[in-house]
């Protein structure tokens, strides 16, 4: 059993809240919570957040994993947003976007999210 990472459903994003020491905080579920209104608001609907992990000295990483290509370009605004409404420095917050192939994921829901968790390395694949 992992101490240091929850799962965490947000609509329809089944993420994973992660940090290097510790349990995770309430800071990083209202991270995880604005960075899904972000990516629902400016990313395309394949996009989710797949994995916040929270750093040491109060850094964090946002994972995002889609099958839409155009979703790095438009994400790109989404590490200064978040930084401001956390009340951080804009280097603090990172995001990275890794976009998959459609042909590699199932999209019915739940396998989906799985599936991109998988490719991105958050968690390990099914045996």
């Amino acid at each position: 059993m992992e101490f240091h990472a929850e799962w965490l459903t947000l609509g329809r994003h089944r993420t994973r809240l992660r940090c290097e020491r510790g349990f995770p905080t309430e800071r990083t579920r209202q991270l995880a919570e604005l960075a899904k209104i972000g990516i629902e608001c400016n990313l395309s609907a394949r996009a989710r957040l797949v994995e916040v992990v929270a750093q040491r000295e109060e850094s964090y990483l946002i994972r995002i994993g889609t099958t839409f290509a155009r979703d790095k370009e438009a994400a790109f605004h989404l590490e200064p947003a978040l930084a401001i409404l956390l009340g951080l420095p804009q280097d603090r917050v990172g995001v990275e976007v890794t976009v998959v192939d459609q042909s590699e994921v199932d999209t019915h829901f739940g396998v989906y999210e799985r599936m991109l968790a998988e490719k991105l390395g958050a968690v390990p694949p099914l045996q």
